[in-house]
């Protein structure tokens, strides 16, 4: 966790971007049944929430 910590406000937005793209595309697979390991929905949910908690905390 400390390592998330130390990243910039820059490199946060572009991570909770690819993050999202992540998580559309786990969604699509998950749909048509594609998706073996339906947990990871739920791991990569909350790192965006994460993402987006320490970019709030910064302003």
């Amino acid at each position: 966790m400390a390592k998330k910590e130390s990243l910039k406000t820059e490199e946060l937005q572009s991570k909770l971007v690819d993050l999202k793209k992540e998580h559309m595309n786990q969604r699509f697979q998950h749909a048509a049944g594609q998706l073996p390991k339906t947990h990871v929905l739920r791991k990569t949910r909350r790192e965006i929430a994460r993402v987006k908690t320490k970019l709030n905390a910064e302003q």
